[in-house]
């Protein structure tokens, strides 16, 4: 299993756009994004915990090593 690293909520929206998702709508802190008919929900925070990110990772339909390596900009 991949290590997630401890990122704000504005640095893993990044991260998701450069996978394709598209930012849909905003209610108060939360984000959402969708790529296709998939998407996930990410907190404005200024450091999202691990189990946090490992969600939205999993409700995005992609593993923890992918986003991984999309954040390292590989």
């Amino acid at each position: 299993m991949a290590e997630l690293p401890r990122i704000s909520g504005r640095e893993a929206i990044k991260v998701f756009e450069r996978m394709g998702f598209v930012q849909t709508r905003q209610r108060g802190s939360h984000v959402v994004l969708r790529r296709g008919d998939v998407g996930c929900v990410v907190p404005l925070h200024s450091s999202l915990a691990v189990g946090t990110l490992r969600s939205a990772i999993r409700q995005a339909g992609i593993t923890p090593a992918e986003f991984v390596t999309t954040l390292q900009g590989n």
